[in-house]
C-alpha cells in the first residue's frame, strides 16, 4: 500500500516522504479501513515538527483522523461491519500508523459508522475537531440561558462548538479576525461575531451581555488570550482550554476573587465514558443531518507537503483534508 511518512522531526518539505509497505491485516478485535480521506490537523503538523513531542518510532505515518470503508475484520468482529462507511479517531495517537495511507488497522471502536449522507471529506473532520468541540461544550455546561464566548470562531473546532452549543440552546459570541471569518461563524449559528483586530472585544462582550459577561469561554489559544478574561467573564464563570502555547500568564487575582473555573482538556485522552458521550452525540447530529462541515481545503495524496504547509500557515479557515483514494 501507499504511505506517507517521516523518520525524523522537521519541516514538512524536509522530512515528509511517500513510499510503499505491505498491506496490513487486522488482528482480533480490529478492523481494516480502506481510507478515502485523511484529516490534517494542527496537532499533526506540530507532532511532525517535534513541537509537542519528539518522534517515538523509527517511522511515523501521520494523521489521527480519516474516513473510509471497512474491507476486512479480525477475529471477534461482526461480519456485518464489512463494507461499512466509517470515520476514525486517535488513528496515530501513541502508535506509528496513522491515516496518511491506503489502509489503517485499528480497534473496531475507533472506526465509527459514517451515515451515507455525510461525505468522506466531512468524515475526516470529526475525530479531533468535532470530538474536541463536543467535550469542550459539555465542560462549559452550555445550555438555555447560558452565553459562551468561542475564540477563533471560524476555526475547525470552534465551527463545531458553535453548532453543538446552539443545539443546547446557548447564546454564542464568537471572536474572529476578518469579515469572511465572521460569516463562517454566523453561518454555523453564532449570534454575534466580534473582529478582535478592529474592535474592543471586552467592550463588545459587555455591551452584548448587558455588562454581565459570558458564562464560559472556549479557548483555542490561552497564551494569546488569557489577559482578556477579566474583560469578558462573569463571576464564577469558566474557561475551557483546548489549545495553548507552552506558557500562559494568567490574571490570577481576577480568577481567585471571582472563583473562575479553569479547565484544560485534550481530546486524545478522553475517558471511555467521555468518549462514548461525544461519539454518540456527534453521531446523533450526523444521522439527523444537522451539522454543517467546513472543509476549507483539500489536497491530493501526492501534495501532502502542501497540505501540512497550508495548516501551518494559519491562513486556512476550517478543516484541511488529504484525498487518499
Amino acid at each position: 500500500m501507499r504511505i506517507a511518512y517521516y523518520e525524523k522531526n522537521g519541516g514538512a518539505a524536509e522530512v515528509l516522504r511517500t513510499g510503499t509497505m505491505d498491506d496490513p491485516r487486522p488482528g482480533p478485535g480490529e478492523v481494516r479501513v480502506k481510507l478515502k480521506t485523511s484529516g490534517v490537523n494542527p496537532s499533526d503538523v506540530k507532532t511532525r515538527a517535534g513541537l509537542t513531542r519528539k518522534i517515538a518510532f523509527p517511522r511515523v505515518v501521520p494523521h489521527s483522523d480519516g474516513a473510509g470503508i471497512i474491507d476486512m475484520v479480525g477475529l471477534g468482529v461482526a461480519n456485518s461491519r464489512m463494507s461499512e462507511r466509517v470515520w476514525i479517531w486517535n488513528g496515530q495517537w501513541k502508535r506509528p500508523m496513522g491515516t496518511a495511507a491506503d489502509y489503517i488497522v485499528l480497534p473496531e471502536a475507533q472506526a465509527v459508522r459514517l451515515p451515507s449522507a455525510v461525505s468522506f471529506e466531512a468524515g475526516a473532520c470529526l475525530g479531533i475537531p468535532a470530538l474536541t468541540a463536543w467535550h469542550a461544550v459539555e465542560l462549559a455546561e452550555a445550555g438555555s440561558g447560558k452565553t459562551l464566548l468561542v475564540a477563533g470562531g471560524a476555526g475547525a473546532v470552534a465551527h463545531y462548538a458553535i453548532q453543538f452549543a446552539k443545539a443546547r440552546g446557548a447564546t454564542i459570541i464568537a471572536t474572529v479576525s476578518s469579515a469572511a471569518k465572521a460569516k463562517i461563524a454566523r453561518d454555523a449559528g453564532a449570534d454575534h461575531a466580534i473582529d478582535y483586530k478592529s474592535e474592543n472585544v471586552g467592550e463588545r462582550v459587555k455591551a452584548t451581555t448587558g455588562g454581565v459577561g459570558v458564562d464560559a469561554v472556549l479557548e483555542v489559544d490561552l497564551t494569546a488570550n488569557a489577559a482578556l478574561l477579566p474583560a469578558v467573564l462573569r463571576p464564577k464563570g469558566s474557561v475551557v482550554v483546548y489549545g495553548t502555547g507552552p506558557q500562559a500568564q494568567l490574571p490570577a487575582s481576577f480568577c481567585l476573587v471571582n472563583s473562575i473555573k479553569l479547565m484544560f482538556m485534550i481530546v486524545y485522552e478522553l475517558s471511555p465514558e467521555e468518549r462514548r458521550r461525544a461519539v454518540d452525540g456527534v453521531t446523533r447530529l450526523l444521522e439527523a443531518n444537522k451539522l454543517v462541515h467546513n472543509v476549507a481545503a483539500t489536497f491530493p495524496f501526492d501534495q501532502l507537503v502542501a497540505a501540512h504547509e497550508a495548516q501551518e500557515s494559519g491562513k486556512v479557515a476550517g478543516n484541511i483534508v488529504l484525498k487518499v483514494s
